[in-house]
């Protein structure tokens, strides 16, 4: 469901997979960023190219982890998105507010400077 790497220095990617809904895979989304945050790595990416269903639950926890990461003085950004992902994330316009990038590289590029 998820795996991690540092794609850039200070740049964390998630990679997700296969259905990601409330309970555990909020839980676990939620207490990696928390984790990071905790260690002053606040530049999250995730990338969703392997996702092929999220439901309100998930939309709600990425809106929370990107204020947590904006308060801590760092950002989220979305990457590679599914045609059903991108479809909810525009239809509930969380796009207005998270970036949203085709692949993690091209997300990880011009990422602001922690504060």
């Amino acid at each position: 469901m998820l795996s991690k790497k540092e794609i850039k220095p200070g740049i964390w990617v998630f990679e997700l997979s296969g259905r990601v809904q409330m309970g555990p895979d909020c839980k676990r989304v939620d207490q990696e960023v928390e984790s990071h945050i905790a260690k002053n790595e606040t530049r999250i990416i995730l990338d969703m190219a392997a996702v092929d269903h999220i439901d309100s639950a998930f939309v709600g926890q990425i809106v929370k982890s990107f204020s947590r990461l904006s308060k801590s003085g760092g950002t989220l950004r979305l990457a590679a998105l599914s045609r059903m992902v991108e479809g909810v994330v525009n239809m509930t316009q969380v796009n207005r507010v998270i970036g949203v990038y085709p692949t993690a590289l091209a997300a990880s590029e011009d990422f602001p400077a922690p504060k």
